[in-house]
């Protein structure tokens, strides 16, 4: 069943007209600048650090990025502390030990973390009753032979080391829990709205680092993963190119390896825009669902330039870089361009 997304009313959404990229707003077009180094316009370049996440919620992510980065840690030390900050929002009902649980009433977090620099990467899923799986995530990358941990034997993993452990679900998520399953005994209940943070964070050095987490579709199947902890689906990074991360429904994402085609539209040639265009196209055109796929794209590039894309109206996205913090409005797909968006092709 989809899930609903939410409505965000834009005042530059991207409109696909006549086969060209028509901007909404007249004011789009102009060269005019909000912020120090960060244009409004499509495909803005900006001077790093440079942060960008999903949604409105990741504002205050990639501000604690920049901080945490400014501070003297690293990159990857920057991206994890800032999507920690999102799975600690009780409040936040998509990521972290308030989202929605699964439908057993125990929530099930998902995660991950890529390192640029020597394309590393760890990932967890399914895990239960630990407050920061992005954490859990970056320490499989670091201390074992492998890249994903699962349920019993992540949490397992965690346990050992010691990582803070928290409620299996909050007292207000189990009584929302409570009312669906009541409402499962009458009649099929509407599956709740739910959203992931990716981050993606680009050093002056060129380095890039990026981490995502969630806590997955709402009353979900116990032990459902879906793409925010597969690296490729809901995260990747090349340290080479760029870097992209998705939000959405995840088996919309995964099936097509989503955030790895971003980037390797990115490595052809495209503005990070375009590539998340042009992705959100590829899938449309292979999807039985067409453009009814609620999926949406954040990504940036070695040169600065950061950008965004989603079926429908689009989302809602953030950026920060030196004293520019703001949550932006990405252009929206509902149907197949005429022309070219621009670039080369797989």
């Amino acid at each position: 069943m989809k899930i609903p997304r939410r409505a965000f009313i834009g005042s530059s959404l991207v409109a696909l007209a006549d086969g060209s990229l028509a901007v909404a707003n007249s004011k789009s077009g102009s060269q005019k600048k909000s912020g120090k180094g960060v244009q409004r316009e499509a495909d803005p370049s900006a001077k790093p650090p440079l942060v960008i996440s999903t949604w409105p919620f990741g504002k205050p992510a990639n501000d604690r990025t920049l901080e945490v980065f400014r501070s003297g840690k690293s990159g990857l030390d920057a991206v994890e502390q800032g999507v920690r900050l999102a799975e600690a929002d009780l409040s936040n009902p998509s990521v972290g030990l308030g989202g929605i649980p699964a439908a057993h009433g125990v929530v099930q977090l998902d995660a991950c973390i890529m390192s640029g620099p020597g394309h590393k990467a760890g990932s967890v899923a399914a895990v239960e009753g630990f407050k920061h799986p992005v954490s859990i995530a970056r320490r499989v990358m670091e201390e074992t032979r492998h890249v994903m941990l699962v349920g019993e034997g992540a949490q397992r993993f965690a346990r050992e080391r010691k990582f803070e452990e928290g409620p299996a679900v909050t007292p207000g998520q189990k009584s929302a829990w409570e009312n669906w399953k009541k409402a499962q005994e009458a009649e099929k209940a509407k599956a709740p709205n739910h959203d992931t943070i990716a981050l993606l964070m680009l050093s002056p050095s060129g380095d890039i680092f990026g981490a995502c987490s969630t806590s997955g579709w709402g009353y979900k199947i116990p032990g459902r993963v879906g793409d925010s902890p597969i690296i490729g689906g809901g995260l990747y990074v090349d340290n080479a190119v760029g870097g992209a991360g998705a939000t959405g429904i995840g088996e919309n994402v995964m099936r097509y390896c989503g955030s790895f085609l971003v980037v390797e539209f990115m490595r052809q040639g495209m503005s990070p825009t375009e590539a998340c265009l042009a992705t959100l196209h590829r899938i449309a055109s292979m999807d039985p669902k067409g453009y009814d796929l609620s999926i949406n794209f954040i990504a940036l590039d070695k040169r600065g330039r950061f950008g965004a894309a989603g079926t429908g109206q689009g989302f809602q996205y953030s950026v920060a870089c030196d004293d520019y913090s703001k949550v932006l409005q990405s252009p929206g797909v509902t149907q197949k361009p005429v022309g070219p968006l621009g670039g080369n092709r797989l």
